[in-house]
């Protein structure tokens, strides 16, 4: 990579950083826990709205994988969202009003958060209906893989988004509050995905699954990314590109 590249690269992450940095005003601290986490703690961070009948399994399976803390921007939620998490105690809530979209999707709240809080910590960054899954997490918790990552050297673990659909009509599946949503939905695309170099982010960019299949099957380019980089050892000087797609 040329020296203009890097150099191109380096300012934009200090412009995304300087933007995450002027939204803070729009994050007011809702209830905050952080005081008394142990050392070295597993950090996830998420933006919600309205997601008050997904919050219970999410928080469950994140707690068993050995989440120490959620730290959630709740985005004008209008659901009882705000007062479940309040009521949970090793989640802290920031509340913003201000909209999704001009915050880049919420990432300019989240790389304040991790900037402040998740600086030297293992940091997963997921929305309510992502669930990481990694080799032998049904029997190994979170931190045998970062400790792995650390002994290794490696700050980054990326992974590979699937969409998982049910079988039959989609309306047709009703969800309760506290299920598992695997028990629904058990299908995925096991191939036609398309694999290239992201350029100039030196990261492979992944696309396919059934939303290209449906949604994009004349034009699979503009399909959306399946590539996600959403477990960091955070330091204060990165920053998100895309959603978690690049760093």
């Amino acid at each position: 990579m040329g020296l203009i590249q890097l150099y191109r690269l380096r300012l934009r992450r200090k412009r995304l950083l300087l933007r995450a940095f002027r939204k803070r005003r729009q994050l007011a601290a809702a209830s905050n826990r952080m005081e008394g986490l142990r050392q070295d703690p597993i950090l996830l961070f998420s933006t919600i709205r309205n997601e008050r009948v997904r919050l219970p399994y999410f928080l469950d399976y994140y707690r068993r994988l050995g989440v120490d803390h959620f730290l959630i921007v709740d985005n004008a939620s209008d659901d009882g969202s705000a007062a479940f998490l309040a009521e949970q105690p090793d989640v802290s809530v920031w509340s913003a009003e201000a909209g999704y979209k001009q915050s880049r999707f919420g990432m300019d709240w989240i790389m304040h958060l991790l900037r402040r809080h998740g600086a030297g910590h293992w940091c997963l960054t997921v929305d309510v209906d992502e669930f990481l899954v990694y080799p032998f997490c049904e029997t190994r918790p979170l931190r045998a893989l970062t400790n792995w990552l650390d002994s290794a050297g490696t700050r980054t673990f990326a992974s590979m988004m699937l969409d998982m659909y049910p079988k039959g009509a989609m309306h047709e599946q009703p969800y309760r509050e506290g299920q598992n949503p695997f028990e629904i939905a058990q299908y995925f695309d096991s191939g036609n995905y398309m694999v290239s170099r992201n350029w100039p982010y030196l990261n492979l960019w992944i696309q396919g699954g059934p939303r290209a299949r449906l949604f994009f099957g004349e034009q699979p380019k503009k399909a959306p990314a399946m590539n996600k980089i959403p477990l960091v050892k955070w330091d204060a000087s990165y920053a998100y590109v895309s959603s978690t797609h690049m760093l």
